[in-house]
């Protein structure tokens, strides 16, 4: 494993870590509190060496081997160092994969470089695993006890068990209100290119009714949707990381 090298965005150590290859290349966009070193980055990793096809991830702010504290963490914030590391490392046009919370970072990230004229023809395709875009405004408000409603009113922030570290998920006031003005899901989304979503049927944290709607709201000719049966929100099995593999390989044919 060799080191990460750190891109200073906005007075903050950002940890990346690239493999120069050929294009289209593949840019990594991990989940809420997950770090760049996870099960499916490392498999996309590994299949990219043995492809000879350049391979992109980082850590957030608060993440990781990145500096800066998770609390003070905001969907602007993480978009601004995933741009910040796309602009810099990255020529060429590339696939986004992006998990959970990576979902809407991928496609926030297409619409800022849609803006950017030299960056409107960057991205080949999507890959969205178990995608959570607006999942403060979508999945975390409307589940929102009245404890954890006083929590963000006095403390500006709740905590919540993680089935998936022994560190409890935080979610601040900020990360909150910062995810309203990040909603991608309040009308047609159109990516101008193609978008493959996976979701697991048995995914207990993003409902399969979440990939659904965001299916609805993209262009139908361009987007293709793989249902696994058994699949939780992870997607970290065998059989599922296969599955990635062959999702990410078609979109680098596609792209041609």
């Amino acid at each position: 494993m060799t080191a990460p090298v750190f891109l200073d965005v906005d007075g903050t150590s950002i940890a990346v870590r690239r493999a120069a290859g050929a294009a289209p290349g593949i840019v990594w966009l991990g989940g809420y509190k997950s770090d760049m070193l996870g099960t499916k980055a490392e498999k996309l990793s590994e299949w990219a060496s043995g492809q000879g096809r350049a391979f992109l991830r980082h850590d957030y702010s608060g993440h990781g081997e990145s500096g800066g504290d998770f609390a003070d963490g905001t969907i602007s914030n993480w978009l601004s160092q995933s741009l910040a590391v796309f602009r810099h490392f990255t020529q060429g046009r590339q696939i986004l994969v992006g998990s959970s919370m990576g979902a809407w970072i991928a496609l926030r990230m297409v619409q800022e470089l849609r803006q950017d004229k030299s960056g409107e023809d960057r991205i080949a395709g999507l890959v969205l695993l178990a995608p959570a875009p607006d999942f403060t405004a979508e999945l975390v408000e409307p589940a929102l006890t009245k404890a954890q409603k006083r929590d963000l009113a006095k403390k500006g922030f709740f905590e919540e068990p993680s089935d998936y570290s022994a560190e409890p998920y935080i979610y601040t006031r900020a990360l909150i209100e910062d995810g309203r003005n990040n909603r991608v899901m309040t009308g047609p989304i159109d990516t101008h290119c193609p978008v493959h979503i996976l979701q697991g049927l048995a995914d207990a944290d993003v409902p399969p009714s979440h990939a659904l709607k965001l299916v609805g709201l993209l262009p139908a000719d361009d987007v293709t949707l793989s249902l696994i049966p058994d699949g939780d929100h992870r997607l970290s099995r065998p059989q599922d990381l296969d599955m990635l593999v062959r999702a990410v390989d078609a979109m680098v044919r596609q792209a041609g």
